[in-house]
């Protein structure tokens, strides 16, 4: 089977300058693809004063990113994206088919969380993850569906998590929201089933990015009253494969849901935990 087997196709990804977005837009560039990336643009990860923990990169970062992606010999458009925003994306999917042509991959991965219990939880807090995590989801699927249901050939990839079919206490949010993209995807993969357009989500546990890393530090100082770097070793320590998951094998499984091959997987949770239920 050749190496390039997404040669002369477009992968979309968002939350593509960083993390699991970025390690899935490395895998498909690397089969072939030509990739448009975009992201939320900031200066680091970090807890907004509204409450969200949320890893923005920087243009320096999404710059870098497009070049590392061209290096392996493909075109790529890089782009600010706010997937809260239906003119933002509707602005980046266009950019995208300018560029590069009809999108034949999307890939979600923009995503934030807030460490906050039912008990006290705002409003505005509650639906900013919602519209981020999920809403989001709906919003890029919607601009590339159509499209890929009349040309009969698409995968749809999005980034949930163990989070989804695991509660706790202080990411009900999170939980819900993730729960709600599993559904959705379901969803989709009914809708494209008989154009043979499949849609999956990828469910990781902790993922040693730069998001996650952070995440595991907040709840270690805020919940745990303990060092993040003691923790995350707790973390690593408590998983069955003593480790936590990589990006690179997240952008590996999105790569492979893309194969013509894989075209019999649809409407399915594939959990990436090493072991682990969270």
């Amino acid at each position: 089977m050749s190496e390039r087997y997404l040669e002369g196709r477009v992968a979309m990804v968002t939350g593509g300058a960083s993390g699991m977005g970025r390690a899935m837009a490395f895998a498909f560039a690397a089969a072939g693809a030509n990739v448009g990336i975009g992201s939320l643009l900031g200066d680091s990860s970090a807890r907004t004063a509204e409450g969200e923990l949320v890893n923005r990169p920087g243009r320096e970062e999404l710059e870098k990113t497009k070049a590392d992606i061209e290096a392996f010999g493909v075109k790529c458009v890089a782009s600010d994206l706010d997937v809260c925003s239906v003119d933002s994306v509707t602005a980046f999917h266009a950019a995208v088919r300018e560029g590069l042509g009809e999108v034949d991959i999307l890939a979600n991965a923009a995503g934030i969380t807030a460490e906050h219990p039912v008990t006290g939880h705002s409003e505005e807090l509650w639906l900013k993850v919602f519209d981020v995590n999920t809403n989001g989801v709906f919003r890029t699927t919607r601009e590339v569906l159509p499209g890929m249901i009349e040309r009969r050939w698409g995968r749809v990839i999005s980034i949930a998590s163990t989070a989804a079919s695991v509660g706790a206490a202080y990411s009900p949010a999170y939980c819900g929201s993730k729960a709600a993209v599993v559904g959705f995807t379901k969803a989709v993969a009914q809708e494209g089933a008989e154009a043979l357009v499949t849609a999956n989500t990828i469910s990781p546990g902790w993922v040693e990015t730069t998001f996650g890393t952070e995440w595991l530090s907040d709840i270690a100082e805020k919940q745990m009253q303990t060092k993040g770097d003691l923790f995350i070793q707790q973390q690593k320590a408590e998983n069955p494969q003593k480790r936590m998951i990589q990006p690179v094998e997240i952008g590996a499984t999105a790569a492979y849901l893309c194969r013509d091959e894989a075209v019999g997987i649809t409407g399915q949770d594939i959990t990436i935990s090493a072991g682990s239920a969270w």
